[in-house]
């Protein structure tokens, strides 16, 4: 059977792969692994749960706190807030874990849940697989006083906020954003934020129905939030996603800065306060060569991951390092967050913005893009992808040809037969000229 649990908790399309049934026996599981400890010192464990305002949301939210009053657990309903919220609020309340209903940056039939252990960090693979395990196991059944309570977490929000602001190495003053809601859990958050800490706010995308999250705006639909920026004559624009754990850019020309340029701007700011541990960024093998290339130049050391914000964290937890992320705009920062933060990265942006007194084309000039092409090669058998002598081959010839002006990178996907080809060059055509010779090489050498 298929692992239940994904790369981000269980996704599906909600109310046929994702049932009010399968949340209430996911809860029940989480009860009974996540809550061991608690119970094991005769206390109740607690949960704290958000959702982003996709309309599902409501009914799994509902059968979650079902699961996990049923079997003793206390629940605190956060209702909606991000991912990273839900995380962050785990750690303040010092609950035993957290539950975030969301499929972040799907479109609104999608959701999913995920599950955060105390402190609020994502869960490894083997606790994952102890939930889903124990799925089939005896249920706690409490009875009378011993059940949980379900409640409001009134100052959810409220606390989040301030954790926010008080993030912030300076005000914002004299700012103009427009911030991109995607119709989803930022709404009710960003703006506020961004107002609180002194700039001027133009916000799209900030009427969620339960129906239009991620639908035209958002970090996955850029366009509205340029236009916006250009009509508004905004210092610069961000851009959420669904629930809010990750950020884009624009700039006052209309330019999108995306993860890479945004990590290179925190990372330079963090090392020049002398706050960028072991003076060290993560990313992940995805990343454009151009941010290796700019870290090398500012003396910058750069640890490469697999493509996952979770590899991220494990790499930023196992060294302590300060700051990492994704291009896709997850950005970490370990002193404030566990996890992505949309809103909190772009506050920084704004703020380094702030004290240096640059515009954000200006921050982002200190790192080059590359020109990449990835092409997916489907129907192939992945798993001869590192050993096929012919495919070895031509990567080299590839390699020799950009010889230190250019990478390739080939990667199996783990969900489906497909092979991701990727080469970046200093030249679009012959990032494209490579790419393609080395995906004809993967469709013939590794046909199924």
């Amino acid at each position: 059977m298929a692992r239940l649990f994904g790369t981000d908790g269980v996704r599906g399309l909600a109310n046929r792969d994702l049932t009010a049934q399968l949340a209430f026996d996911l809860a029940q599981a989480a009860a009974i692994v996540l809550g061991e400890d608690a119970r094991s010192r005769g206390i109740k464990p607690k949960a704290v749960i958000g959702r982003d305002p996709r309309i599902s949301g409501e009914f799994l939210a509902a059968a979650i706190s079902a699961g996990l009053a049923s079997s003793g657990v206390d629940v605190f309903d956060a209702g909606v807030l991000p991912t990273p919220a839900t995380a962050f609020l785990t750690a303040d309340l010092d609950a035993d874990f957290g539950v975030m209903i969301s499929a972040s940056h799907n479109p609104a039939p999608d959701n999913g849940i995920k599950f955060f252990s105390r402190g609020g960090h994502k869960l490894p693979d083997e606790v994952e697989d102890k939930i889903e395990a124990a799925i089939g196991a005896e249920r706690l059944a409490p009875l009378g006083g011993a059940v949980g309570h379900v409640q409001r977490f009134a100052d959810a929000e409220d606390r989040y906020i301030v954790h926010l602001l008080r993030s912030l190495p300076n005000r914002l003053d004299g700012l103009t954003v427009v911030v991109d809601c995607a119709h989803g859990a930022a709404a009710g958050v960003s703006p506020q934020v961004f107002t609180d800490a002194g700039a001027k706010v133009f916000v799209i995308g900030a009427e969620p129905d339960g129906n239009n999250i991620n639908l035209g705006y958002g970090s996955t639909h850029m366009s509205a939030l340029q236009s916006a920026v250009l009509e508004h004559g905004a210092d610069f624009g961000v851009a959420h996603d669904g629930d809010a754990d990750r950020c884009l850019a624009v700039d006052a020309n209309g330019a999108i800065i995306d993860g890479d340029q945004i990590m290179a701007i925190l990372a330079l700011s963090l090392k020049e306060r002398g706050q960028l541990a072991r003076n060290t960024l993560v990313a992940t093998v995805m990343s454009n060569l151009g941010l290796r290339i700019a870290m090398q130049e500012n003396n910058i050391e750069m640890i490469e991951t697999g493509v996952g914000d979770r590899y991220v964290l494990e790499a930023m937890r196992d060294g302590g390092y300060t700051l990492g992320g994704e291009q896709s705009g997850h950005v970490i920062f370990a002193q404030y967050a566990t996890t992505g933060d949309g809103i909190l990265t772009g506050l920084k942006i704004g703020a380094e913005m702030a004290r240096t007194e640059k515009s954000l084309a200006e921050l982002a000039s200190v790192m080059n893009i590359y020109p990449q092409v990835l092409i997916n090669v489907p129907g192939v058998d992945k798993t001869r992808v590192e050993t096929d002598a012919e495919l070895q081959k031509v990567v080299a010839e590839a390699e020799a040809d950009l010889h230190g002006t250019g990478r390739v990178l080939l990667r199996a996907s783990g969900t489906e037969p497909l092979v991701r080809v990727m080469v970046e060059a200093a030249e679009a055509g012959t990032a494209q000229s490579w790419a393609e010779r080395i995906a004809r090489v993967v469709e013939k050498q590794l046909a199924l």
